[in-house]
């Protein structure tokens, strides 16, 4: 299995912030038939292939997945698009 560990500071208030994730979420849902729901300040997703959270914390997201054999092939392009969308909502 491979894993993905990223931290990335943010600099939004604690509502907008989990906000943001929200929206990510959303995205991926939609996009990638993931399911998510939010324990806390902590937005955990799973779908066929991947389990992983995204905590909220003050000026700080901390996203963590495990991919399965399959996606453990794209981790490069997954963890890259990941830090792009990061760069775009979290700055």
């Amino acid at each position: 299995m491979s894993s993905i560990d990223i931290r990335h500071p943010h600099s939004l208030a604690p509502a907008k912030a989990r906000k943001a994730v929200e929206e990510v979420a959303k995205k991926l849902a939609e996009r990638f038939d993931v399911e998510y729901d939010w324990v806390g300040d902590t937005l955990n997703f799973v779908r066929s292939g991947v389990d992983g959270k995204i905590d909220l914390k003050p000026n700080q997201l901390h996203v963590t997945a495990q991919l399965g054999f399959l996606l453990g092939a794209l981790k490069g392009p997954i963890e890259s698009e990941i830090r792009r969308v990061l760069e775009e909502r979290f700055k």
